[in-house]
C-alpha cells in the first residue's frame, strides 16, 4: 500500500522564554527576540507518520510548514528523523496569520501538492494554544477529521483506525481517506535524529536560505535533493488578501509572562479539627458552598 501523507509542523518560540521584548508594536510576536524550536505536538504527528512508513515503506511522508526562511530547519528536522521531502511557505504576505489565514495557506498548500491522502498535525502549537489550526484546514479542504488521537493503528482498505482521547477515557474510531489527524502530546514521542540522515541532509535549504558564496549553493547544484521546496503565495496561486495579517480577523493586544507566586500557605494535619476548620474559612470566604 503506498500512501502519500503531509505533516503539518510549525516553528514556534519557547514560550518559555517570553520576555520584555516578545511584541512587535503591531501585536504580533516578535519571533526573532525568542529561541525557536519544533513545536512538541507536531513531532508527535510526524512520529505516527513514520510508524505508517515503517509498516508501509512505499509510504511517502512530507513536511509543511510556514515561516520565514530560518523555518526551513523544520523541515531539515523532519528528514533527520525519516521523512522524504518537505515544503515551507514563505512570503511576506504570510506574515502575521492568526489560524484563519494560515489555516487558508496550508490547505492552498496541500492542494497544490495533490493526491495527498493523510494529513496530520499536532492538536496545537504553543505560541497560540488555539487547536484550531488542523480542524480548520479540514473544513477547507472538505475532508473528514479526527482529533485528539493518541495513536493511528491501522490503515487498511481506505479506511483509518485511530485510538483517540476523550474524556473519561479512550475510544477507537475508523474514519475514511483522504482524512486530517490531529494528534496530543500524550501520544509517542517522536524518534530521536539518524545520524546518517543527518549526513545526508545537513546542508539542505530553501533558496532563501542560501546567500551567495554559502557551500551550500555549490552542493545544492550537485545533489537536487539539497533544495528544498519554497512556495510562495503566488506559487500556491492564493488569495493574497485571505493571508497574513490582512486575512486575520484576530487581533493580539498584549503577551505577558505571568508568574503565579503563593502570597501565604498554611499547614494542616489530617486531624478532625484541621479539616473542620478548614471547611469552615472555605464557607466564610464564600470559596465553597
Amino acid at each position: 500500500m503506498s500512501l502519500k501523507i503531509v505533516v503539518l509542523a510549525k516553528q514556534v518560540p519557547d514560550t518559555r522564554n517570553v520576555g520584555k521584548d516578545a511584541m512587535t508594536a503591531e501585536g504580533t510576536v516578535n519571533r526573532a527576540a525568542l529561541p525557536a524550536i519544533f513545536n512538541p505536538e507536531d513531532l508527535n504527528a510526524l512520529e505516527q507518520a513514520l510508524r505508517i512508513k515503517d509498516k508501509e515503506p512505499d509510504t511517502f511522508v512530507g513536511v509543511l510548514t510556514m515561516g520565514p526562511p530560518r523555518a526551513g530547519e523544520i523541515i531539515r528536522e523532519g528528514l533527520y528523523r525519516g521523512a522524504d521531502t518537505g515544503w515551507l511557505l514563505t512570503d511576506r504576505l504570510f506574515a502575521g496569520a492568526d489560524t484563519l489565514a494560515t489555516s487558508y495557506a496550508l490547505a492552498t498548500a496541500i492542494k497544490k501538492i495533490g493526491d495527498v491522502d493523510l494529513v496530520i498535525g499536532g492538536r496545537q502549537a504553543i505560541d497560540g494554544d488555539t487547536a484550531q489550526v488542523g480542524p480548520q484546514v479540514a473544513q477547507k479542504l472538505g475532508l473528514n477529521q479526527v482529533t485528539y488521537a493518541e495513536e493511528i493503528v491501522n490503515i487498511e482498505g481506505g479506511k483509518a483506525t485511530i485510538r483517540r482521547m476523550i474524556d473519561g477515557g479512550v475510544e477507537v474510531v475508523e474514519a475514511p481517506l483522504p482524512l486530517v489527524v490531529t494528534v496530543n502530546g500524550s501520544a509517542a514521542e517522536c524518534r530521536p535524529q539518524n545520524a546518517k540522515l543527518v549526513m545526508k541532509y545537513k546542508y539542505a535549504a530553501c533558496p532563501l536560505e542560501v546567500a551567495e558564496g554559502d557551500q551550500r549553493k555549490g552542493l545544492r547544484e550537485q545533489r537536487p535533493e539539497l533544495t528544498l521546496t519554497q512556495w510562495s503565495v503566488a506559487d500556491v496561486e492564493g488569495d493574497a488578501a485571505q493571508c497574513g495579517m490582512s486575512g486575520s480577523p484576530t487581533k493580539v493586544k498584549e503577551v505577558q509572562s505571568i508568574a503565579f507566586q503563593a502570597k501565604e500557605s498554611k499547614t494542616l494535619t489530617a486531624s478532625d479539627a484541621d479539616i473542620d476548620g478548614l471547611v469552615k474559612e472555605l464557607l466564610n470566604d464564600k470559596i465553597i458552598g
